[in-house]
């Protein structure tokens, strides 16, 4: 979170317009960042019984109408232009980042500790950063590269410790005899 902080920092202490638009996009990141990992950690707690893949399925169906809910309220459909660029990506978000990203992530907390898995959200962001700047020729700052070391050590540190599984013995408190 320090890392993300860091990141963002000259979008969240900017007083601009733009910049009160970048510090509600970064806050959204980080805040969004910081859900993601708490769900992850939530969902091995409360196991429904429901297969990975059906689980997946509604969470995608649920969040895309909630998203076309959201750009149907807002308006967001008067901005529309359909390109066959823009369907594309639409396309390549939609089967490689919801299909196959999001059906991996949720078969990786099946299988994997949830503490190495849910870094990813972290990580995002810094990923973000480095294709912009790949492909935007976006600048990079001080504040930019300070905030993706940190979030790389950290998510290094967290990957390459030693998880310990617990029983259910070790997390119930132990009973007196009388």
């Amino acid at each position: 979170m320090v890392g993300l902080f860091v990141l963002f920092w000259p979008e969240l202490h900017s007083t601009s317009t733009l910049g009160r638009r970048e510090l509600w996009a970064s806050l959204a990141l980080i805040g969004g960042s910081f859900s993601w990992a708490l769900g992850s950690v939530l969902s091995k707690r409360w196991q429904s019984g429901m297969d990975v893949f059906s689980a997946t399925g509604w969470q995608v169906t649920a969040a895309g109408a909630a998203n076309f809910l959201w750009a149907l309220a807002a308006g967001d459909f008067s901005r529309v232009t359909l390109t066959a660029r823009g369907v594309g990506a639409v396309l390549y978000l939609v089967v490689c980042g919801s299909w196959i990203g999001y059906t991996a992530y949720i078969w990786l907390l099946e299988h994997v500790p949830t503490s190495k898995v849910s870094t990813y959200a972290y990580v995002n962001p810094v990923v973000a950063v480095f294709l912009g700047w790949l492909v935007l020729h976006e600048r990079v700052d001080r504040f930019i590269v300070t905030g993706s070391v940190i979030v790389v050590l950290s998510v290094i540190l967290v990957t390459s410790a030693k998880v310990k599984e617990r029983t259910v013995g070790e997390e119930l408190p132990a009973v007196e005899a009388s």
